[in-house]
Order: C-alpha cells, then sequence, then structure tokens
C-alpha cells in the first residue's frame, strides 16, 4: 500500500521550501540534501492549510517562497526586494507546524486525492531521477570529451617534442661535423705555414750565398 504523503517545510539559502513526500527521507532527497535536517531541527512536518493544499496540488515538486514572508509557496518564487536583517537565511527556521486536529476517519474521496497526490509524487521522483540522470550523462560527456582534447594535446606535445629532440640532434651531428672539418683546416694552415716558413728560409739562404 502507498504510504500517505505529507507536508515538510524547511529554509535553505533565502528561500523557505515546502514538498508533498511519503516520507522525511524522500523530502530531503526532493530538496537534494544529504544532511538530516530533521534531526538538526531546521525541517519539520506542518499541516498548515495554505501550505499543504500548495503542495498536494504538486506532489513532489519542491515549492519555495522568499524568506521572511507569507507568500503562497509556489515553484517559481522571487527573492524579496529587501533581505530580512534579523536573522541570515541560515538561521531561520521552518513555520512551526500548528497542532493537529484529531484524527478523523479519511472519506472515500480524501482517499482517492492521496492515492492520486502518491501517483504524482511517484512521477515527479522519475522526473527528477531521469532529469539527473541526465545531468549525468552530460557530466559524464563533457568529461570524457575534455580527457580526449587533453589527451590529444598530450600527444600532439609529444610528437612536437620528439621533432624538437631530432632536430637537436641533428643540430648536434652538424656542428660536429663542421668543428672536424675547421680542426682539419687548422691542421692543414698549420701545415702550409709550416711549409712556406721552410721553404722562405730556403730561399733567403740562397739569395745571400750569392
Amino acid at each position: 500500500m502507498a504510504r500517505a504523503l505529507k507536508t515538510y517545510t524547511t529554509s535553505i539559502g533565502f528561500f523557505d521550501l515546502a514538498v508533498a513526500a511519503p516520507s522525511m527521507k524522500a523530502a530531503l532527497e526532493a530538496w537534494g540534501v544529504r544532511r538530516n535536517l530533521f534531526h538538526e531541527g531546521t525541517a519539520s512536518e506542518t499541516d498548515e492549510p495554505a501550505i499543504v493544499e500548495a503542495t498536494m496540488n504538486k506532489p513532489g515538486v519542491v515549492l519555495k517562497r522568499a524568506i521572511g514572508t507569507n507568500k503562497r509557496f509556489e515553484e517559481n518564487a522571487e527573492l524579496r526586494a529587501e533581505l530580512p536583517t534579523s536573522a541570515s537565511p541560515k538561521q531561520a527556521h521552518p513555520p512551526k507546524p500548528r497542532r493537529r486536529p484529531k484524527a478523523q476517519a479519511p472519506s472515500v474521496e480524501s482517499k482517492k486525492a492521496q492515492k492520486a497526490a502518491v501517483i504524482q509524487f511517484d512521477k515527479e521522483k522519475a522526473r527528477r531521477e531521469r532529469e539527473h540522470a541526465r545531468e549525468e550523462a552530460v557530466r559524464a560527456k563533457r568529461e570524457a570529451s575534455d580527457a580526449r582534447r587533453s589527451r590529444e594535446r598530450q600527444e600532439e606535445a609529444d610528437r612536437i617534442q620528439a621533432q624538437v629532440e631530432k632536430a637537436r640532434e641533428r643540430y648536434e651531428r652538424t656542428l660536429a661535423d663542421i668543428q672536424k672539418q675547421h680542426e682539419a683546416l687548422d691542421r692543414k694552415s698549420d701545415a702550409e705555414k709550416k711549409r712556406w716558413y721552410l721553404k722562405k728560409e730556403r730561399l733567403e739562404h740562397q739569395l745571400k750565398s750569392l
């Protein structure tokens, strides 16, 4: 048997939040909160008619209103023009639930409405899960694309670095060959100078002998 929906409220950021859910855990999941706000005292169940009516009209949908106001809870609420100064958003607490009247046996109509609300809650939960799955798929695709581009950049960098190393080796070989040629030319130059000096001395000696 499907569990009856209840209305839960909390305050997060600059908004009061409300949702119709079958349990506190389901409410936390709808709010996207991992901490147990109910144990912390910043979330609670409410039976305030206006809030219950708004949430039961959209089971599983997180409704909100600007914190510090008594406006109707809506799916797309606007911030207040001026934020409250008496308490920061994190310090605000959800409306305290009023004393519940004595429970009465639910009518056939209320049972049907509750069943329809539970079905609608399940649909909204499935929609959130599909949306979350799509977001995760987009994130995974983006991360894979980033990883691929990073890998391609690294491969291109490695390719260019290999070309740099190859060009450096060629430069060093060419430089070494040029150095050898210089040394050979120096030796040839020294030998030519020595040959010239010897021939010059011999010729000068012949001139003096005349």
